[in-house]
C-alpha cells in the first residue's frame, strides 16, 4: 500500500527539469555592452576625470595651467639644447620638439597609467556598480584634457614663429589623427590594464619599454637630419619605420607644422588600431568579469 501511495504521489508531482545556468560574462555581447554602458555613464567619468585634475592642483593659483607650463619649459629646454647640438635653427626645431612632446605625453600616459588603471581604482571597482570601461573612459578623458591644455603651447608657437604661413588645408588632417591617437589610447588602456592587473610584473616591464620607445622615437631628434647626412646614415634612417610610435607622431606633427604627410603612416596607424581593438575586445570578453577579483 505504501509503495502504491508513493507511486501515485510521484505520478501526480510535476517533473523537475534541471536547466543549466548560462552565463554571458564571457561573450562578445557582454564585452560590447560593457563599452556601451560605460559610454552612457559619461556624466560619471567626465566628472571623475575633471576632478582628478582639480585634485592634483588643489590650492594652486594657476591650477591646471601648470600642465602647460611644465610641458612648455621642458620643450624649451630640450629645444634649445638639441638645436645647438644638432646645429638646427631654433625657429624650426623648437616647434618640432614641442609638438612631439605633446603627442608623446599622451602615448606615454596611455601605456604607464593605462597599466595601472584598474589597480588604482580598486575601491570604485569593488563598491561602485558601474561598467569596467568607465575607468578607461575616465583615464582617456583626463589625458584629452591634458592634451588640450598643452595645445596652448602650440598656439603660442604658431604666432611667435609665424608657423601659420606654412599651413594649408592639410591642417584638417590633424583632427582624424587626434581621433586615432585617443582611440588607440583606449585599447592600450584596456589591454595593458587587464593584463597588468593579473600579472603585476608587467607594469615595470612597460616602464622600461616606454623609456626605450622614447629614445628610439624621433621626439627629440629629427629623421630629416639623418636622411640629409652623408654615408650610410640616410639608409639607416629608414629603420625608424619599425617603431610604431613614430607613425603616430608623423600623422599629427606633419599637419601641425605644415609639412606633407606620407600616406603609409596613416595605413600603418589604421592597421595597428584595428588589430589593437580586436585584442582589446577579446580581452574584455575573456577577462572582464575577473578584474574585480584580481584587484
Amino acid at each position: 500500500m505504501a509503495e502504491a501511495a508513493d507511486a501515485e504521489h510521484t505520478a501526480d508531482a510535476p517533473l523537475l527539469v534541471k536547466t543549466p545556468m548560462v552565463s554571458d560574462s564571457q561573450t562578445f555581447a557582454r564585452a560590447f555592452r560593457d563599452m556601451r554602458e560605460g559610454l552612457h555613464q559619461r556624466e560619471l567619468w567626465l566628472s571623475l576625470g575633471w576632478q582628478d585634475i582639480k585634485q592634483r592642483y588643489r590650492r594652486s593659483v594657476l591650477g591646471p595651467f601648470w600642465i602647460t607650463i611644465a610641458t612648455g619649459l621642458q620643450a624649451l629646454a630640450m629645444g634649445l639644447l638639441y638645436s645647438t647640438l644638432l646645429d638646427q635653427p631654433i625657429s624650426e626645431y623648437l616647434p618640432y620638439v614641442t609638438v612631439g612632446l605633446i603627442v608623446w605625453n599622451v602615448i606615454s600616459a596611455s601605456i604607464l597609467e593605462g597599466s595601472d588603471v584598474f589597480i588604482a581604482n580598486e575601491g570604485l571597482i569593488k563598491q561602485l556598480p558601474s561598467a569596467l570601461s568607465v575607468h578607461v573612459y575616465r583615464l582617456v578623458w583626463r589625458q584629452f584634457l591634458f592634451f588640450i591644455h598643452n595645445a596652448a603651447i602650440y598656439a603660442l608657437l604658431l604666432v611667435g614663429f609665424a608657423l601659420w604661413r606654412n599651413l594649408d588645408w592639410s591642417l584638417l588632417l590633424v583632427f582624424p589623427a587626434i581621433l586615432l591617437l585617443f582611440l588607440n589610447a583606449m585599447w592600450v588602456t584596456i589591454v595593458f590594464g587587464i593584463f597588468a592587473t593579473r600579472y603585476r610584473d608587467i607594469a615595470p616591464i612597460l616602464g622600461s619599454m616606454t623609456l626605450m620607445l622614447f629614445v628610439l622615437t624621433p621626439v627629440m631628434w629629427s629623421t630629416k637630419a639623418l636622411e640629409d647626412s652623408v654615408g650610410g646614415m640616410s639608409d639607416r634612417a629608414k629603420l625608424i619605420e619599425i617603431i610604431p610610435t613614430f607613425h603616430y607622431l608623423e600623422i599629427i606633427r606633419a599637419p601641425l607644422l605644415g609639412e606633407p604627410t606620407e600616406w603609409h603612416h596613416w595605413a600603418i596607424v589604421g592597421a595597428i588600431t584595428l588589430v589593437g581593438w580586436i585584442v582589446a575586445i577579446l580581452a574584455l570578453k575573456q577577462y572582464r568579469a575577473r578584474v574585480p577579483y584580481w584587484v
